[in-house]
């Protein structure tokens, strides 16, 4: 394929764009953009080079001198839903700040479904991605603890968010191809696990049930692990 590299390479370290000729019709922020809005609007299996291509308005292998792998457009289209991170002003309380980042990650995933699919430590370093990192080491600044500790916790945290928004998203599919309400099927999966608990087959299971058999509080959940995960480190810095 051209302009397919034979060995590894960092797209950020290969120019905007290869080969000669006249000056480049796009950037990579165009390209990247023309990437984000198909897998918004298709989800990331709509996204291809010949797809990226007809939304730029060029030819497929015009594409290839500018991205030469399908796996560079899926690190320009992180990159570039990365840049939506605000980043402020360190608040002095580490524990708050990563709190934010964690819910402003949960938003920026349910904006772009299809970043869950994408997260790999692999795209962890492209410009937008140095930059939030180097944000959370500065607000991580009071966490008295080596540099190495901080990088663990904020790969946990971003690891849990990760999963737990994959799980909102998974479930949310799920229930727009239903032929029925989500209130019908809880309502008849809650009557068939009553009759298994009542058997008297799993009396933990019967206890805990009875114990809280209230509707679960989906963002209270969230908080819980969030504030879990940084008592954790606060306690073994």
């Amino acid at each position: 394929m051209a302009g397919r590299a034979a060995e590894p390479e960092v797209i950020w370290a290969r120019p905007e764009r290869t080969g000669r000729g006249p000056r480049p019709a796009f950037t990579r922020a165009d390209i990247a953009a023309a990437a984000v809005r198909l897998a918004d609007a298709q989800g990331l299996d709509g996204v291809s080079m010949r797809h990226v291509a007809a939304e730029l308005g060029c030819g497929t292998m015009s594409l290839y001198n500018y991205v030469p792998r399908k796996e560079d457009l899926y690190e320009l289209m992180v990159d570039a839903a990365g840049g939506e991170h605000e980043l402020w002003e360190p608040s002095g309380d580490w524990r708050a700040d990563m709190l934010r980042v964690a819910h402003q990650t949960r938003e920026l995933m349910h904006r772009h479904t299809w970043m869950p699919r994408l997260m790999s430590g692999v795209y962890g370093f492209s410009p937008n991605a140095l930059r939030y990192l180097e944000h959370c080491m500065a607000c991580l600044d009071p966490f008295d603890a080596p540099y190495g500790t901080k990088m663990e916790l904020l790969a946990m945290l971003n690891g849990c968010v990760t999963v737990y928004v994959s799980n909102e998203l998974s479930t949310a599919e799920r229930t727009r191809s239903l032929p029925w309400t989500p209130e019908q099927e809880v309502a008849v999966r809650i009557a068939y696990l009553g009759s298994q608990v009542a058997s008297g087959a799993y009396p933990r299971l019967a206890a805990a049930f009875t114990e809280d058999s209230g509707p679960i509080d989906l963002e209270a959940v969230f908080e819980r692990m969030l504030v879990r995960v940084l008592d954790g480190f606060e306690r073994r810095g």
